[in-house]
């Protein structure tokens, strides 16, 4: 072995599990609950409940989902994870914070802001069409409740609900396909792969850390 070869620095990979499943089924149990107040499936009165409990089950979840997302090298699904996690808490702690019903265009602000923020990494996530698509899904879900809180009128409120029932489905949907993409190591239902998505499923490992010197936590700098 050269003695250039022994000198070069070697970088140890971990192999982890995607956190990808866990953070799309948090989200579809807080858009499902926050939509069943919105639609009057469960009083107003109850928005409370809900609330606390989307802060205690998926908050933290969600956040968990963006931590493991940035130590398995994907930005794009951490960064999409963490904006979910601290716009879900701050929606529940105003609901929290406001009488039964009533809305908030401070909360609007944010929302939209959200919303806005989401196409960052929804536009990153191109390669993988599924995932994008709940990106894209969250942020018209908070889009829409942002015009709620701000309008105030029924209209946007049941629009808001009925955008949540959707991402809801869409966003299980996404968690089966990966779950089972795991677990068989194949693709069983489609999420769009192409380019680098695919790749990173049916390459060669060699393909896939080829560039790991340049990645950052690799790189002296971010």
């Amino acid at each position: 072995m050269s003695a250039d070869l022994q000198a070069a620095p070697r970088v140890v990979l971990r192999p982890l599990a995607s956190p990808l499943p866990l953070g799309f089924l948090a989200l579809a149990v807080a858009t499902t609950c926050f939509a069943a107040v919105q639609l009057g499936w469960v009083p107003q009165a109850q928005g409370s409940t809900v609330a606390l409990g989307v802060l205690v089950l998926t908050v933290p979840l969600q956040l968990l989902a963006a931590v493991m997302g940035f130590l398995a090298r994907d930005p794009v699904a951490a960064t999409g994870r963490g904006i979910l996690a601290g716009t879900w808490a701050a929606a529940c702690l105003a609901t929290l914070a406001s009488p039964p019903g009533a809305s908030s265009p401070g909360l609007g602000v944010l929302l939209l802001a959200s919303a806005t923020c989401l196409l960052v990494p929804a536009a990153a996530a191109r390669t993988k069409a599924v995932p994008a698509l709940v990106i894209v899904g969250s942020s018209a879900r908070f889009a829409v409740t942002g015009l709620a809180e701000l309008d105030g009128g029924r209209g946007w409120l049941d629009a808001a609900g009925w955008v949540g029932i959707g991402l809801a489905g869409l966003s299980l949907y996404a968690a089966l396909a990966l779950e089972l993409e795991g677990s068989e190591g194949r693709t069983v239902l489609p999420l769009g792969r192409r380019g680098r998505s695919r790749a990173a499923l049916d390459g060669r490992l060699a393909d896939q850390v080829d560039d790991v010197a340049t990645e950052p936590g690799v790189r002296q700098q971010l």
